[in-house]
Order: C-alpha cells, then structure tokens, then sequence
C-alpha cells in the first residue's frame, strides 16, 4: 500500500469558549490531518518532535492508537510539550496563543523509506521555521528524489506576520518543492495581501507550481491548475452538530481536514506521480475536492480535531474495496 507522510508540529490545543475551557486534545496542523488519514485506513506515519512529559505520551500513544506509525516522533529529554490555546467566537473560529519550551532544539529523526507515488503531507509554520529548516528541507528533497507526491499547506498565520520577509525564501522554497498547494485567503492576506484567487495564483503561485487550491471558509473553494483551467466549488452548509444548530461546533480542524480528504482521495482515486505530473482531468479534480470538502464538513461537526470515528471507518471500507483488499 501507498504511504502517506505528515512533517509538523505537535501540540495540546486546549480548547475554551466564552474565555472557559471546554476541552483539551492533541492536534497540530498536519498531526490532524495525519489522524484523520490514520483513522481511515490509509498507511500513514508521522515525523515531528514532543517533550518528555505526560502530554508527550498521550500525543505518542494518541497517534498509535488512530493506526499512526510515530517511530519518528523525536522526544526531547529535558522539555515539556507545547500548548496551544484556542478560543472560539460566536462563529466557532478560533484564535491562538502558543506556548513552546523548546525553540532552540533541532528536530531528530531517522529518514523513513520513501517511494514512489507515496504522498507527502507538509505546512504551517514548522515548514518555514529557520531552527529546523535545513532537516524539513532535506526530508522533502529527499521524498521528491524518490518519486513522491508533495501537497503544502501554507497556513501562515497573523502571529508571524512580522516574520513575513524573513521567511519568505523558505515559502517560496516550499512552493517549488510542491506539487499541489492549498492556502487560505487569510494565508495570503497577511504573507502578500492578497485574497482574490486569480491574483495570487498569478502573481505568487503559478511560477513556482500549477495546482493551486485556495480555501475562503464558507465561501466557495477555488481552484486554479494549468492550462488555465479554473473552477469553483461551493460549500454545502453544514448539518446539526452536538445541539448547536445549523453550522460548525469548531473550525479548528476544517482546513488540516479539507487536507486529509485530498490526500485520502488521491489514494482512493489512485492519483499517481505521472497523473500529477501530466495534468489531472477535470472529473479527478472533482473527486478529489469533494473528498476534501467531506472530511473538512465532518470534522467540524464536534470539538476534535480529526474526523469522527464512524465517519473514519466508513472510509476505511471504502478506500479497501476501491484497492481490491
């Protein structure tokens, strides 16, 4: 089976509403994604690093218990985990505080065994981050020499917006380096100020990398891929969730998921490195956005950050019986 690997931070997103707290799991932008991929059969393994402490156990024993292969999750002896803080709006949209002991360390790992079409799952701030930039950098050249796929979330958030000109060599690095990149307009508006898709496609994008997906929240996802193809897709509103009405209980998860469901959809359609690279069709592109958006929709519908288990489990069946297993 095709492996899927995730490179990103890990935290424990403590989660409050009206300035109380009302939960508390492990997460971190491609950690979640890599979860919900886990928990829906696909063979996936996570690189990243932890302290050694008892959040750092649960984040280990939390990947291991949703199918996650966490033999490269790094352990500092002499630092604690990180947190995060996420408070929702009246919307559900959270706002962060980040708390990290470690920023001086380096990230250790052994270089997994990577093949062709596998996937590589990459973003937020740790792939641009100057302390650990040269083993990032290595892995996914690495994974790129072997023949895999690269999908780059760019999820930079407003806390680095003064951070913008320093990393931007890193940003740009990573976009050549990919081979699918989704952003958000919030991304885009605080690295270029920009938030209309045809703009930033041409302006930031389309040099470095032709498949360009851009998510708006609510509002319709576009996306943007050579030969000047170019489509809109809008977002079904979301069903009743745990007695809240009509809309998302939390969006925390919405985009590490609307990531998951592309991925997971690349393997259930048996999207190749030659398919990539040859050009997709404009029924693979759909297939694709709509497993997306699938696994974005359920995650919203509850505090975690990963698509429900009977939901997981429905894809699990699915993604077998489309690989004949």
């Amino acid at each position: 089976m095709r492996k899927v690997f995730g490179i990103g931070e890990t935290v424990l997103d403590i989660i409050f509403k009206d300035d109380q707290p009302i939960g508390a799991v492990p997460g971190g932008s491609v950690f979640n994604s890599i979860i919900s991929l886990g928990r829906s059969g696909v063979n996936a393994s996570f690189i990243s690093e932890t302290g050694n402490d008892r959040v750092g156990r649960r984040i280990i024993g939390f990947l291991e218990a949703n199918g996650v292969d966490a033999s490269c999750v790094y352990v500092y002896p002499d630092s604690k985990s990180p947190i995060s803080l996420a408070f929702l709006n009246e919307r559900n949209d959270a706002e962060y505080i980040f708390y990290k002991d470690h920023p001086s360390d380096r990230i250790e790992f052994v270089t997994p065994e990577v093949n062709k079409d596998d996937i590589v799952l990459f973003g937020s701030y740790y792939a641009v981050n100057p302390v650990i930039r040269p083993q990032v950098h290595g892995f996914l050249e690495h994974a790129r020499s072997r023949g895999a796929i690269l999908y780059y979330d760019v999820n930079y958030r407003a806390s680095h917006k003064n951070e913008v000109v320093k990393l931007t060599p890193n940003i740009l690095e990573n976009l050549e380096m990919a081979d699918v990149v989704r952003g958000s307009t919030e991304d885009f508006d605080v690295m270029f100020h920009k938030t209309d898709a045809d703009a930033i496609y041409r302006s930031q994008i389309a040099f470095y990398t032709r498949k360009f997906i851009l998510t708006q929240g609510a509002q319709p996802v576009e996306l943007r891929a050579e030969g000047g193809f170019k489509k809109q897709y809008p977002v079904a509103p979301l069903p009743t969730g745990e007695g809240q009405g009509v809309g998302p209980v939390s969006t925390i998860g919405a985009g590490d998921n609307f990531n998951a469901g592309f991925v997971y959809g690349m393997l259930r359609h048996n999207i190749t490195r030659d398919d990539i690279e040859h050009g997709l069709t404009e029924q693979q592109w759909d297939g694709l956005i709509s497993s997306a958006q699938q696994f974005s929709a359920n995650a919203c519908q509850s505090l975690d950050n990963y698509v429900s288990l009977q939901f997981a489990a429905e894809r699990k069946t699915e993604l077998c019986n489309a690989l004949g297993e």
